[in-house]
């Protein structure tokens, strides 16, 4: 099992692969990553002595690297966590979300397409391609409305989640037109180590402890679906090792909570943890 991990710096991706790593039968992982600001070498810095494991830095955009990398490395999976994903920086800057969510994901489709048609067999059977997603792209939950699922139609409300839809439909166009293997999964927000401190726990959490203010997206009212993120990677594998190709999956954790009553707990906790003057 040879894999190919875009976007392994990062948060989730980071997390992945090291669950990756301890699996048996996975002969090699390659982390190509561009190194954004969400792209944390150290995430992984204990990897780099596995022999298992290459990192390769690289820009989903660049269409001959990853053809070149995907025939090099005789590549059967590949999953693809690259993404900007931040709403607020999406807000500000809309243009970087659609070149690396939706042109990169096109160019790394395309390039598999193309090893795909290569292999023949086995190979060419047991290949997949796995994009990761989020729950965004079905738009805000309300206190009374039903949980996302797979049926629910599309209603991205930020240039965020519209350039994660638009890289959704392009992974269903590679199904339905080429016959490339694809699986698409949506995951509702996830929490955990090596996530990025603009979030928004870690930065209610630093914030609150060095006493500064604690900026909300909107009302505070958002209602979103809290996911540990390795629960998360577990629900990752199993959909790419047991998925249907064509099929998407959500993956939540049964935790709806809205930002401020995540922001109440944290605050409560930490009243508890750093009492003011301790």
């Amino acid at each position: 099992m040879k894999v190919l991990v875009a976007g392994g710096l990062g948060f989730i991706g980071s997390n992945f692969v090291r669950l990756l790593l301890q699996e048996d039968g996975v002969e090699s992982v390659l982390n190509l990553d561009k190194v954004t600001y969400a792209g944390n070498p150290d995430n992984l810095s204990d990897c780099d002595n596995d022999p298992r494991y290459l990192f390769i830095k690289g820009d989903l955009l660049d269409g001959d690297l990853l053809s070149r990398i995907l025939m090099e490395h005789d590549i059967r999976f590949v999953l693809n966590f690259a993404a900007e994903s931040h709403v607020d920086r999406s807000i500000d800057s809309p243009e970087p979300f659609f070149q690396t969510n939706v042109i990169g994901t096109l160019r790394l489709l395309d390039a598999c397409r193309r090893h795909w048609d290569s292999l023949s067999g086995e190979h060419r059977d047991a290949f997949r391609f796995l994009h990761v997603s989020t729950d965004e792209v079905f738009g805000s939950l309300g206190f009374e409305d039903p949980s996302f699922c797979e049926s629910t139609p599309y209603a991205p409300n930020s240039p965020y989640s519209a350039s994660k839809a638009g890289a959704d439909h392009a992974v269903r166009a590679y199904f339905h037109t080429f016959g490339l293997p694809v699986i698409t999964t949506n995951c509702s927000n996830n929490y955990g180590p090596y996530q990025f401190p603009e979030k928004l726990i870690p930065l209610m959490i630093l914030n609150a402890i060095e006493g500064k203010s604690l900026p909300i997206y909107g009302d505070g009212s958002n209602v979103r679906d809290w996911l540990y993120v390795v629960d998360h990677c577990e629900a990752i594998w199993q959909s790419l090792i047991r998925g249907r190709p064509g099929e998407t999956y959500c993956i939540g954790g049964d935790a709806e909570r809205t930002n401020l009553q995540v922001v109440d707990v944290i605050c409560s906790a930490l009243d508890e943890l750093r009492p003011e003057g301790a």
